[in-house]
């Protein structure tokens, strides 16, 4: 029997930036509802981000063996990948069933299939009609298909499909893309027993906005972990039969793999949502096209996440739906700030950025200051046997603005975030030249750093304040 109901708020979509918003809307006292057509958690929960953290953290483990005998530690740790991929289900399920959860206690209506737009404010799910004062548009993206790439289960495979169900048989295997899926799994794959051909078109992370610096300190640890693309390889064909897959390479090259998994990026899903019947419009590249308020060109609609943000990320998704909900709440009341939405790679070194580079800084008029502190001395870096990791903050020289900052080391995406709440603030630095740091961390090179920059470029006044008065 079909239904029609009214909401104040239809989120289509579950994963981060949509699960945020019906979160976000419950809360601030709206009815909400939430409309997914697949796995509850979208693909950073089921296939992405939370998955992808768990394999990590194996990786890392297994990667240590050649620390352990200096440690005075015996034996090694061997890899199993088909456990491994148990053990993120079981991570991947616990937290699904703790969202769904969360959901009902907070009374947000679920409903499960494709939703589509029949009029501006109807949005049909199956049989039923839910009627919306407001809509936001989560609904995420999918892997981008090569052409020479037919999907083949078992031996041409994405991302989607390696946690979806448990990974082929075999032992060498084909990765593609430089980006940071690729670089992120090229090196999960490699440490969790399997011989790994990566094939790039371009060096490592050459697209994204890391520092040559970090680029160059990430592509050693690879090296040193037997991990290194073979550039300017992207295959131009490739042959499945019973027992592999045989790939075609520029220049003649032929190699032979037991599977391939495809890492070369995503594209929005905005396919049969029925955008026309409410007005929404796409923008350049296929993506849903919103201004700073995450306003759709219907203005009673939203978009977020992978579908609105050539970004594609988990943590620009989070932040777009509080911006969706705040400006449904209250229109006009926020914008978004995407400078200062962190990024992290989690690869054979983990690399966290925030804002801007130094180069982005001198490309926007600004004149830079770097504050840097590296890890050769840090008690923390050396007990977890990571020295060569580094932080490095970027101020504006003349007002002392905080700009940026970025970090390479152990768990940096879990401690450069210590600067995020202090974004936007001329007080940034000073906040932070003041705080009291735990010791040993290496959070607290953040503190040295910020120091470096107060002795180095004269931004003392910026950091600490005004001197204090002299008695008389």
């Amino acid at each position: 029997m079909s239904i029609r109901d009214s909401f104040d708020l239809v989120v289509v979509g579950s994963g981060p930036g949509g699960y945020r918003a019906a979160v976000l809307g419950a809360l601030r006292g709206l009815s909400v509802a939430i409309v997914e057509r697949g796995v509850w958690g979208g693909t950073c929960l089921n296939r992405g981000c939370v998955p992808k953290k768990d394999w990590y953290q194996t990786a890392r483990l297994a990667a240590a063996n050649r620390t352990f005998a200096a440690r005075g530690l015996n034996g090694r740790l061997e890899p199993d990948l088909a456990t491994a991929w148990q053990h993120q289900r079981g991570v991947v399920e616990t937290v699904r069933k703790s969202y769904v959860d969360y959901l009902k206690r907070l009374s947000v209506a679920a409903f499960e299939g494709a939703a589509r737009f029949h009029a501006p404010h109807e949005v049909a799910v199956g049989e039923d009609t839910l009627v919306a004062k407001h809509v936001v548009l989560a609904t995420g993206s999918r892997p981008y298909l090569p052409s020479w790439a037919p999907l083949t289960p078992g031996r041409v495979i994405t991302t989607d499909d390696l946690f979806d169900v448990p990974p082929p048989p075999g032992k060498r295997v084909a990765v593609i893309g430089s980006g940071v899926v690729g670089t992120e799994l090229a090196y999960i794959l490699a440490m969790l027993g399997k011989d790994v051909l990566w094939l790039t078109q371009s060096a490592p992370l050459s697209r994204s906005r890391f520092s040559a610096s970090a680029r160059r300190f990430l592509s050693a640890a690879l090296a040193d972990s037997g991990v290194v693309p073979r550039t300017g390889s992207r295959p131009e064909r490739c042959t499945i039969d019973a027992a592999g897959v045989t790939l075609a390479l520029p220049g003649g090259a032929i190699e032979r793999v037991d599977w391939v998994l495809l890492g070369a990026g995503r594209v929005p899903n905005v396919e049969g949502l029925g955008l026309e019947r409410a007005g929404v419009e796409l923008g350049e590249e296929g993506f849903i096209a919103v201004d700073d308020e995450m306003r759709t060109s219907a203005p009673h609609v939203f978009a977020i996440g992978d579908c609105a943000d050539p970004a594609m990320t988990s943590n620009h998704a989070l932040v777009e739906a509080a911006i969706a909900v705040a400006n449904i709440v209250a229109p006009g009341s926020r914008t978004r700030a995407d400078i200062m939405i962190p990024e992290a790679v989690y690869s054979a070194a983990e690399l966290a950025r925030l804002g801007l580079s130094e180069e982005e800084a001198e490309a926007a008029g600004l004149e830079p200051a770097v504050g840097f502190a590296g890890f050769e001395s840090s008690p923390a870096a050396l007990a977890l046997d990571e020295p060569r990791g580094f932080v490095r903050v970027v101020a504006d020289h003349d007002t002392g603005h905080l700009l940026g900052a970025e970090a390479v080391g152990p768990n940096a995406g879990e401690w450069l975030q210590a600067i995020g709440p202090h974004a936007g603030s001329g007080e940034a630095l000073a906040a932070l030249a003041r705080a009291a740091w735990n010791h040993p961390t290496l959070g607290e090179e953040i503190l040295n750093a910020v120091e470096t920059l107060a002795a180095k470029w004269g931004l003392a006044h910026a950091v600490f304040g005004a001197p204090a008065r002299r008695a008389e």
